[in-house]
Formats: C-alpha cells, structure tokens, sequence
C-alpha cells in the first residue's frame, strides 16, 4: 500500500473516469475511509491483544482467569450490541460522516482514559471503546457504499475487498506494536499508542472528508424535536434509574463486579433474541419473508455457537499461552500478544485463494452450497478446540506447549471463519424482509454478541474455560451444530425458497 495514488484507465463514460485522481481505480474517498478503518483497527485490535493480559497480569489488574474472560467477553459483546443503536444515531441524528467523526473522538478518549496509571478509570475507558466502536462499525461501511454510484457499479465488490484489507493491516500490526510496548515496556504505554493509532486516524478522516460522497453527511430520516426530547427523556430516566439502583448496592456494601457483567452480559442474550423474535413475529411479512426468517435462525444460532469459540481466541488461549506455552520459535521469544496477529495475517493470505477456489468450483458445478459452507466452518472451530486439548494435556503434565500448538489451531480457527463469516454476511443480505433490509446487517452482528455474551455468563459462573472438560464440551457442541445443519440441509434449504 506504500502507493495509494493512481490515474483511472476506465473508459469513458465510467463513474470515476477521465482525469479524476482515484485510489488504485476507485473514488478518492476509499483512501480516507481505509486509513480510517486502518488507524481504528489498529487501536481497537492493539488494545484487545492486551486487555486480557493486562487484567491477568501481577503488574496489571492481577485478577482470576475467569474474571478477565468475563470482561474481555462482555466488552467484545457490547462493540458488536452497540452497533445497532450506533447505526440508528446516524440515520436519525448526525448522519454517518459526523457519527464516525464522533465515534473517533470517542475511541480516543477511551484509550487515553486506558492509559491512565489508575485503576479506577480503567472501566470507564473500556466503556468509552465499546460506544465509540459501536458507533462507527456500521457507519463507515456504509460511506464505502455511498462512494458508489448503486448496486450496479462494477467497482464495488473490489472497493470493499480493499476496504477489507485495511481491516487486517490494522489488525496485523497492532499487536506487533501496541502489544510489544504494552507487555516489555509498559501496559498504559501500550493504551497510550493505541490512542496515538485512533488520533492519526481521526485526522486523516478530517482531512480527507472533502473526498466523501455528499450522501454521507444526510440524516436520511431526522428526529422532530418532540422525538428528540422524548428520547432525552427516556435516556435520562433509565440512568436515572441504574444510578439509584447501584448507588443503593453499593451503599449496602452488597456491590461486586459482577453487578455490572451479569446484567450486560444477560442483556447481550436476550436482545438479539428479542430482535429475531420481533422481526419473525412481523405479520407484515409475506409467507417467502417469513419462511426466509425461519431459515435465518438456524444460521443465526450457529453463527452464535461459532463465534463464542471463535473469540476465545484472544481470552481463553490467550491467557493459556501467557501461563502454559513456551512463546518462542528456534529459541527466539516474542510476546504473548503477537498471536493476535496470526489470524489477520492469514485472512489476507488464505481469503484471496478461498475466492478463487469457490469460483473455480462454480464454474465446474461443484461449488457447496450455503449451508454446507456453514456447516464446514461450525465443525472446523469445533476441531481447533479439540486441537486445543492437545497443548493442555500437555500443560497438565508440568510442561510448556510449544507455540507451534497455538498457531495451529489460530490457523484451523481461520479457515471456518473464511467458510463462515463471508457466506453469513452474503445470506444475511439476500434473505433479509424487504422491510428490515437496512436493519439485518446489524441483526447478523447481534450473533457475536450473542456467542459472547454465553462465554462471558459462562466465566461469571466460574466455569474454567482452559479446563479440558469445558474445551472438549465446546468442540463437542460447534461439531453437533455443525452436523446437524447437515443433516437437515433440505428442510433449511426448502425454508430459503431460491436463496442459494
């Protein structure tokens, strides 16, 4: 990426050709949301590759295994939660351009508050991340779709797979970064660069805004003043209503911090119920629509299943490699934060050949269908868990895994998310009611928060997950889904009519 400047070459008549001055053949403006969503990643990756070591560690917060997974889950929980409402401020208050803008301050200042030496800050930046996360997931992608002119630009496909590349640049060199000067020099050092990272990225994105599609600063449906302060109202009471909840808790001496996690994380289970129950239970949808719902839930509990494994990636093993693994290669060490990096940097090698693979297979006839590619990625997260139970049978009996174990399983881990992820984000799209076409992207993320929110309920209850039992149950559970989806393969398909 070291030259992002080029000279269009499409002929005439093309959006964006002449003389215009393009970013690798695309509108201008990709540059600046690419480094944006670069700088944002790195900070928000940099940041997530310490937080559970950090609140592991003596120098840090020095608390139980199962209490750092149960904030690092809860939080990851809440990003993806909060991408709903941060989706809703856009189109009814600011519009995506100045709620990204928003959301970089925000980010910043959460990491600044991170990087503070005092421990009774630290929940408040947390907090700060999460909502500013919240608030630009969607919006960004969304003003990579308004550089385009429709869904008929032949250069959109390509603008978000550069788009996607940023995403795992950042991803990559965060821990590296951020995770090196955080775990050898100094953890609040490490909060402080990845400040650093969100601050460059919020000046570039001011920068570049001229080159912005015009449509990214509408408020498509604006809030009348009568909405605007009944919403405040509302607001105001509920935390009204939480500050004389926890301040009677505290003043009781009844408060831990479980009063705060076991609501957040019940709260990030039953909402993205509530949401699928509320859109199934529409009776403005046709019959298709609905038997398209019906469909949906099947990938949508499976998507759930496969990221609560999936994210255990940076808590569970994590936390495993800091205390059982010999983190060195030809007698070399390096951070325990830089696995982090493995996963990023094997989407950017593995994802260009799943494309092509899929589509040689198409043009054989032999391409999976949709459900069978979700199925194949529930059962290959189920095997890197039953992979896992390698290194800790091994850690059981008084020695340090190799790190070869880790990567290996950050490796399988990889694969199912290729299989997965990019086939939920398409289903997702094609099999949304016309009504909530808007609303299901955000619906899909809701499978996060859900998987999250179980892992975290699961820690607060003080279920070791580095135990062999839970790991081998866990395995168990994404391989079950994963057959079963299988196994009624027809029933869902004749549920998704002509969605392939």
């Amino acid at each position: 990426m070291a030259s992002s400047l080029t000279k269009d070459s499409v002929s005439p008549g093309t959006p964006g050709s002449g003389y215009e001055q393009t970013f690798f053949g695309h509108p201008r403006g990709l540059a600046t949301l690419f480094m944006t969503e670069m700088w944002e990643r790195f900070s928000y990756y940099g940041m997530r590759a310490l937080l559970p070591l950090y609140l592991v560690a003596p120098g840090g917060l020095h608390m139980s295994a199962t209490t750092a997974t149960a904030i690092y889950s809860v939080y990851l929980s809440l990003v993806y939660l909060l991408a709903l409402p941060g989706g809703w401020f856009a189109d009814r208050v600011l519009g995506p351009r100045k709620t990204v803008a928003v959301a970089g301050l925000v980010i910043m200042l959460g990491h600044l508050t991170l990087a503070l030496p005092s421990s009774g800050t630290f929940f408040a930046g947390l907090g700060l991340v999460a909502i500013g996360s919240g608030l630009l997931k969607a919006n960004i992608s969304t003003m990579v779709g308004h550089l385009y002119k429709g869904a008929d630009d032949p250069r959109r496909d390509g603008g978000f797979t550069i788009f996607y590349i940023g995403i795992n640049l950042g991803a990559f060199a965060a821990p590296l970064a951020i995770g090196t000067l955080g775990e050898k020099v100094n953890w609040h050092l490490g909060f402080a660069l990845a400040a650093l990272g969100m601050a460059l990225g919020l000046a570039q994105f001011l920068m570049g805004r001229r080159h912005l599609d015009a449509r990214s600063d509408v408020v498509p449906t604006p809030m009348s003043a009568e909405e605007k302060a009944s919403t405040l109202r509302k607001g105001l009471l509920w935390l009204a209503v939480a500050v004389v909840f926890y301040a009677v808790v505290g003043l009781s001496g009844h408060y831990t911090l479980n009063w705060i996690m076991a609501p957040l994380a019940v709260i990030g289970l039953v909402v993205p119920v509530w949401v699928i129950a509320r859109i199934k239970r529409d009776k403005s949808l046709d019959r298709v629509e609905q038997s398209r719902m019906s469909a949906y839930i099947w990938f949508f509990v499976a998507a759930a299943v496969f990221w609560m494994i999936y994210d255990q990636g940076g808590s569970t093993l994590s936390i495993f490699a800091e205390k059982s693994a010999e983190n060195s290669v030809f007698g070399w060490s390096f951070p325990v934060s830089w696995y982090q990096s493995v996963n990023p940097v094997m989407i950017m090698a593995l994802a260009p050949v799943f494309a092509w693979a899929w589509l040689a297979l198409n043009r054989a006839g032999r391409e999976p269908s949709t459900i069978v590619k979700f199925s194949s990625g529930l059962v290959l997260v189920g095997a890197s868990f039953f992979l896992f139970l390698a290194p800790l049978s091994i850690a059981e009996g008084g020695h340090k895994a190799a790190a070869m174990w880790l990567v290996a399983i950050y490796f399988v881990q990889t694969v199912g998310e290729l299989a997965l992820s990019p086939v939920g984000l398409s289903v997702t799209t094609k099999m949304a009611p016309a009504k909530y076409a808007s609303q299901m992207m955000g619906v899909w993320f809701l499978a996060v928060t859900a998987g999250d929110a179980t892992t975290a309920l699961l820690s607060i209850a003080g279920v070791d997950l580095n135990g062999m039992g839970i790991v081998a149950l866990e395995a168990t559970l994404a391989v079950v889904a994963g057959a079963a989806i299988f196994m009624y393969r027809n029933k869902v398909k004749s549920l998704m009519g002509n969605v392939n």
